[in-house]
């Protein structure tokens, strides 16, 4: 972050960053921009810093930075996802889903499409959006095996789904270092996880792609994926 800073000082350019929301650290309640910044365990720690280097930096003008935090997201050909390779990817090859979560807990997911948009959006929009964080909206909230429903029947087949419990992560990550960091992250799935968005949406827009529609097409993306490297 420090050398974005110092690169968009140098061409006096305007930046948009796209985050995460792990700078909240564990809450219940709905994740809003003006909440404080925590310092509790590493990920969350090292994306606070990072937040308070670029707010710095523009509150005393050197820069122009605006933050779109995104949740966790989802997309045709999205394979690095919750919902990504071990999720619609295996579906799409007849198999059944592993989701390292719980499945029947709500949770925001954000489609991959539409985070560009709010991107573009940001790099169009004035100046006074700048310096400032915003959340990108979602479809109304459902539960990781809703969606996966959604895309299994546009694949015209249930949907099979398998999970690790969350109490297994803590030991699992002694030999697995991702899973290691997903212990320390399981925060993000142990509870109802909502993002409030207004912000943006009272702003720009909030016309988000459904899920019945980011599901089904995210799910035949990776079918059609398989076939191709099947042929």
């Amino acid at each position: 972050m420090q050398n974005l800073l110092a690169a968009a000082a140098a061409a006096n350019a305007r930046m948009v960053f796209v985050d995460n929301l792990y700078m909240y650290g564990p809450q219940y309640a709905p994740l809003r921009e003006d909440m404080p910044l925590t310092d509790a365990s590493v990920k969350p720690a090292v994306r606070a810093a990072v937040t308070r280097l670029w707010t710095a930096a523009s509150a005393a003008g050197q820069v122009r930075v605006a933050a779109l935090r995104a949740p966790d997201f989802y997309g045709p050909g999205v394979g690095l996802s919750h919902l990504g390779d071990l999720a619609f990817g295996a579906l799409a090859k007849g198999k059944r889903a592993m989701l390292i979560a719980t499945p029947d807990t709500p949770h925001d997911f954000a489609y991959v499409p539409d985070i560009a948009r709010a991107v573009a959006t940001l790099l169009d929009a004035p100046d006074d959006a700048f310096g400032q964080a915003w959340h990108m909206p979602s479809a109304p909230i459902r539960t990781p095996r809703q969606i996966l429903e959604l895309g299994a029947r546009a694949l015209g087949m249930p949907a099979r789904i398998a999970s690790l419990p969350q109490w297994l992560l803590p030991a699992i990550g002694t030999v697995s270092p991702m899973l290691r960091e997903m212990s320390e992250m399981r925060f993000l799935w142990d509870r109802p996880y909502r993002v409030d968005a207004r912000k943006f949406t009272s702003r720009f827009w909030s016309d988000v792609t459904p899920f019945e529609i980011g599901a089904a097409a995210t799910a035949l993306s990776f079918r059609k994926r398989a076939a191709a490297l099947a042929a």
